[in-house]
């Protein structure tokens, strides 16, 4: 999905939400911010984390509100959480398509430029950051809210799901494939560790879909790697 492809709902949605944090800027420069945060989420080699999956994230926000303290903020941490794209290969870990720790940064100066006020700006950065490891404070409602938004893909139904790991994939299309499934490995891996992978109340009823998907994939994985290197644990 492209800019000219986003509803027409998308733009405004993003004024209200900037006017509702205290924005003091004119419409027009809002409205231009929010164009050039489209065309971020556009661009070509994106292939999960497009303008569709900003959409399904703040969809998710929206029908896990009642966990939120301040909804105007998490949505604006949806906005700006893929705002930097980044693909590189650390190690024994694929970094995230969503350099979450720049695009928090990124945030707040935009938002400061948007006449924000400077705690609130930052706390819509905070947010972003806690996307880096997608192990929020369970305290904290707004941060639970937003990271469980952004895992909600991880409970599709199977064939949205397999949707979704080809979209990954072609995002990673230059990796070679070893480096990707050791890399997805350990990604399924670590979440299946977890004593939840959602936090929020309102979201833990994805927990059983989201494992049966994870833990199918791993399956998967695990077969993918045992059949490139006989050798691999």
């Amino acid at each position: 999905m492209t800019v000219a492809d986003a509803p027409g709902w998308l733009v405004p949605a993003f004024t209200r939400s900037v006017v509702a944090v205290g924005a003091t800027v004119t419409m027009p420069q809002i409205h231009a911010a929010a164009d050039r945060l489209l065309e971020r989420w556009s661009v070509p080699h994106r292939q999960f984390h497009t303008v569709r999956h900003l959409l399904h994230v703040l969809a998710r926000v929206d029908e896990l509100d009642q966990g939120t303290h301040d909804q105007e903020l998490v949505r604006l941490g949806a906005w700006y959480h893929g705002a930097v794209f980044d693909v590189q290969i650390l190690t024994g870990s694929t970094r995230g398509c969503e350099d979450e720790a720049t695009s928090a940064a990124f945030a707040v100066t935009e938002l400061l430029a948007l006449g924000v006020p400077e705690a609130r700006a930052c706390r819509v950065g905070d947010l972003v950051a806690v996307l880096v490891a997608h192990d929020p404070d369970p305290t904290d409602t707004d941060a639970t809210v937003l990271c469980d938004a952004d895992l909600g893909v991880l409970a599709s139904e199977p064939q949205k799901y397999r949707t979704y790991l080809r979209n990954v994939r072609d995002e990673y299309a230059d990796v070679p494939d070893v480096e990707f499934l050791r890399a997805r490995r350990a990604t399924i891996t670590g979440l299946l560790a977890r004593k939840a992978i959602y936090h929020s109340p309102c979201a833990r009823p994805w927990e059983e879909a989201a494992r049966e998907n994870l833990t199918a994939e791993l399956q998967r994985v695990t077969r993918e790697l045992a059949s490139i290197t006989p050798e691999e644990p």
